[in-house]
């Protein structure tokens, strides 16, 4: 859901933008101050309507304001560099897959990005939304992801099987989730890799630790540093809500054992060369053509994934609702 105050609030935005400019020159500094006083008093008020609007939508199950834009973070599991490999191979599917379908993407770090929009060409189950957001589309991809292959570097001509691990996490509101300064220890470094000297030659890359939890994010990919702070605590914001999502879902009843979470330990999906196919496990469904998917032909795997999930929930709907 769009939040209507949005576009005040980044015209406001603008406005202080500009009567701070105005502020350095002495001859309107005076009239700028009073400007700048009276604008961000408006904003103030605007961000605390639309803070109040998204709680106020917290209601009934839970449910917050509609979560648009995710993170992948794709992880090598079993396998050594096959499964190194096979990370790359995953983040190459989803990532052609958002640029046939017109979403943003933000490169993060080398197996983390970002995914941001909404698409039309596929549509949801309920017959009533007339978009997916990219979270989603994409939230049920959330485990391991298993292949049985002949890697490049096996002379003998053996199946390898090798694992990489997806998590898809939400963008979260700053208000949604509260992160303490002393919670957080920050490490900081100099970039490597691609970029260039303006990149790596000052330590603009962050490592965030929050402490209570023991997370730990990373980002290198911004030539400035407050930018990779900011991303990493919004990495952060993402996996803590993600843990209290799961908290509140066992509170209140809703941790199905057919369809659980997708939770990134969970096997969920394999992808076997030799019989050219790929099996959901969760759905008990299988795809053929495997190099079509891999190169970003997820649409009829996304559809058939949702409404299986769909199907599923108006089932426990029903069951409970003759209880």
């Amino acid at each position: 859901m769009q939040n209507p105050y949005q576009d005040a609030i980044h015209e406001l935005e603008a406005k202080i933008a500009e009567a701070r400019e105005l502020a350095s020159d002495p001859d309107f500094a005076e009239i700028a101050a009073a400007e700048i006083t009276n604008l961000e008093t408006q904003l103030k008020q605007l961000q605390d309507a639309a803070i109040q609007l998204e709680q106020g939508n917290d209601s009934g199950e839970g449910d917050s304001v509609e979560k648009v834009n995710c993170t992948f973070e794709i992880r090598p599991g079993a396998g050594g560099d096959e499964a190194k490999i096979w990370a790359n191979d995953l983040k190459r599917m989803y990532v052609r897959f958002l640029e046939m379908h017109n979403f943003k993407i933000e490169h993060i770090d080398d197996l983390i990005f970002k995914a941001k929009g909404k698409t039309t060409d596929i549509l949801p189950p309920d017959g009533e939304t007339p978009y997916f957001t990219a979270y989603e589309l994409f939230k049920y991809e959330s485990g391991v992801h298993r292949v049985q292959r002949v890697p490049e570097t096996e002379s003998q001509g053996r199946i390898h099987t090798s694992t990489a691990s997806v998590a898809v996490l939400p963008e979260v509101p700053v208000h949604e989730i509260e992160i303490r300064d002393e919670d957080i220890e920050w490490q900081f470094m100099r970039a490597s890799g691609a970029g260039g000297q303006s990149v790596n030659k000052t330590n603009s890359a962050v490592r965030l630790i929050h402490k209570p939890s023991g997370i730990a994010t990373t980002c290198r990919q911004e030539k400035k540093q407050e930018q990779n702070r900011k991303i990493a605590m919004d990495l952060l914001r993402s996996q803590l809500w993600e843990i209290e999502e799961e908290k509140r879902q066992k509170a209140l009843g809703k941790v199905r054992s057919a369809i659980g979470r997708a939770q990134r330990a969970e096997k969920i999906r394999t992808f076997n060369y030799p019989q050219n196919r790929i099996t959901d496990h969760r759905i008990k469904e299988s795809w053929h053509n495997l190099p079509l998917i891999l190169d970003g032909g997820l649409t009829d795997l996304l559809t058939d994934l949702h409404q299986a999930f769909y199907e599923e929930e108006q089932a426990e709907i029903t069951k409970e609702a003759t209880v």
